[in-house]
């Protein structure tokens, strides 16, 4: 994306952004809600609020990230903890989940924005996530929340391009999703394997690796990996640290994915 297509959608962007007056954000502090946020905080609104809702599906990594990011923006920030496994139609994980997920993180958003007087509620989804099974877009369109990003027509893509052109140094942060994500639908969702999957990929990040997922099928860690570092994670002393360390972690059977890595994988039922 050439410089001048970045500057022109962010101007346009921030003129939606500027009518908003006062909003608070659903922050993940991945990609695309960073990049909402540095927007909202330039276009000078009247007041912003960044809205984190951590819950056993949120690394701590990521709660980390959310709070140091809005501080070095300079937006007020409030996090909320949510005790997810405590949804029993969140738990039991059908196709459904997410929406039930969402409406729940949407709600407590919703909830602390108006008591904040704030009454316009946003979330990071782009144009991308249009394309994926994501029931819980039904839950923001319920709760009144709306997609800027989606309106300015952002792909991620552009979100990259146009955050590394403002010097927002998200714009190469690997995409995020919630742990739950890494757990085969109609499989029950527990916290030992919540905390096995976090375990497996805190560790492959250590090791290096950047873009993948470790998918919990009960007792077998199945890893999805960019293809071109699948011969890397082949090569024969990290194979075999893989496999006891992600045995110690509780896996019984650890196993790579040839065709690699891609979002949504999941989604396939």
């Amino acid at each position: 994306m050439k410089a001048a297509q970045c500057t022109e959608k962010i101007e346009s962007l921030s003129r939606q952004l500027k009518g908003m007056k006062k909003i608070a954000l659903a922050f993940s502090g991945g990609v695309d809600s960073s990049f909402l946020l540095a927007l909202a905080k330039q276009a000078g609104l009247e007041k912003i609020l960044a809205i984190t809702v951590s819950s056993q599906f949120f690394t701590r990594e990521e709660k980390k990230g959310a709070q140091k990011l809005a501080a070095s923006m300079g937006v007020a920030h409030i996090c909320l903890d949510l005790d997810i496994l405590g949804q029993t139609q969140v738990v039991q994980n059908t196709p459904r989940r997410c929406y039930f997920c969402k409406t729940k993180i949407f709600s407590l958003v919703r909830d602390t924005a108006i008591q904040n007087g704030i009454h316009t509620f946003l979330h990071g989804v782009n144009t991308d996530d249009l394309g994926d099974y994501r029931p819980g877009l039904g839950a923001a369109k319920d709760l009144d929340f709306i997609a800027p990003l989606v309106d300015a027509g952002f792909s991620k893509k552009e979100i990259r391009a146009c955050s590394r052109q403002m010097g927002l140094g998200t714009w190469n942060l690997p995409s995020q999703s919630c742990l739950a994500t890494r757990i085969p639908y109609d499989e029950l969702i527990t916290r030992e394997k919540l905390e096995m999957v976090d375990q497996g990929e805190s560790f492959l990040r250590e090791l290096g690796f950047k873009n993948f997922r470790v998918r919990c099928h009960g007792n077998v860690a199945r890893i999805e990996m960019d293809t071109k570092d699948i011969s890397s994670l082949m090569d024969e002393e990290r194979r075999q640290a893989i496999s006891q360390g992600l045995k110690e972690i509780g896996f019984k059977y650890v196993s790579c994915d040839l065709e690699g890595y891609k979002t949504g994988n999941m989604n396939k039922f």
